[in-house]
């Protein structure tokens, strides 16, 4: 984002036009559209389906040509107002490259989705300072603790303070206490170390960092936290926002490190404040999180509040 101010999209509303597009791995077959189009309805918004949106290419959702297009196209169409990915999986940074940013740029949408979709939000962020959403995948009917984080960031230019929720099954740990404000910025581990060394990087300085990732073996995670470490991406953040990491279980006889451990090795020198175990990422119940908008972490009381309409 660097020194560009940054720029809000829109406010969604009744009626509002909804760009369904898989720019990255393959859906499972049409339901995941029909839920796609349901979910949009239930909000009250008016779905539209990228025309490559069921293509199939191997593990991705059509070629990268088709992927492209529909991204491309939903960004240009004056008539879109948000676009909604339909999943994650892989293939965001095979097209990002070829991404329309100059005319994102010239007319913001609402953006949204999370996992490998990551490198998307990060990237038209970073380029064109525009707040993009961190948040549920379309394809996924939200529940309604989803759908009220969806609502109320995408929805609700007004508010000058929205103190975030935490679902039921949360119970965030201090990993270091105190108070941290700072722009959001951040998503998937996995996809942001990818981005390490390209223009879609963030810029982390000042930044609150939100991270989030499923399935990985704990000595990856650490492994990816120290790679960021040592290109230097955490030394001007203001704090630390851990969402759910999923860890995969370690085989009965294998040594392992426990993840707050892990935290604190890549953290705890940082002498910011850091917490863990928030609503953010690979569970059913999950915040939305606008990135580049300006936001206060109580590691302490393990809260977050966004400071800023992510909208106009």
């Amino acid at each position: 984002m660097g020194s560009k101010t940054l720029t809000r999209p829109k406010g969604l509303k009744r009626g509002s036009r909804i760009r369904l597009v898989a720019p990255a791995g393959v859906l499972r077959d049409a339901t995941d559209i029909t839920c796609a189009e349901e979910a949009c309805r239930a909000l009250g918004w008016h779905p539209e389906v990228g025309p490559n949106a069921g293509k199939k290419y191997g593990y991705l959702a059509g070629t990268d040509d088709e992927r492209l297009a529909d991204v491309n196209a939903a960004i240009r169409d004056p008539a879109v107002d948000g676009i909604w990915c339909l999943r994650g999986g892989f293939g965001v940074t095979r097209i990002l490259e070829h991404v329309d940013f100059d005319a994102f740029g010239r007319s913001p949408k609402v953006l949204v989705g999370y996992s490998d979709i990551t490198a998307l939000l990060n990237a038209v962020t970073r380029i064109t300072a525009v707040v993009t959403f961190h948040g549920p995948i379309a394809r996924e009917a939200p529940t309604p603790f989803s759908r009220e984080h969806l609502e109320r960031l995408t929805t609700e230019p007004a508010s000058p303070a929205v103190p975030l929720n935490l679902s039921s099954s949360c119970r965030p740990t201090t990993l270091r206490s105190g108070v941290a404000t700072g722009p959001l910025l951040g998503g998937n581990l996995s996809l942001l170390q990818c981005l390490v060394g390209t223009p879609y990087f963030p810029d982390l300085d000042g930044a609150l960092l939100f991270l989030e990732d499923v399935a990985e073996d704990a000595y990856r995670i650490d492994r990816m936290l120290a790679h960021l470490r040592m290109v230097g991406a955490f030394d001007g953040l203001s704090g630390v926002v851990v969402g759910q990491l999923g860890l995969r279980e370690p085989a009965s006889d294998a040594p392992a490190l426990r993840i707050d451990q892990i935290l604190q090795t890549s953290f705890g020198p940082l002498g910011v404040p850091v917490a863990a175990g928030f609503p953010i990422g690979h569970v059913d119940d999950q915040w939305t999180l606008p990135l580049g908008v300006p936001a206060r972490l109580d590691a302490t009381a393990g809260t977050l509040t966004i400071l800023e309409p992510a909208v106009c």
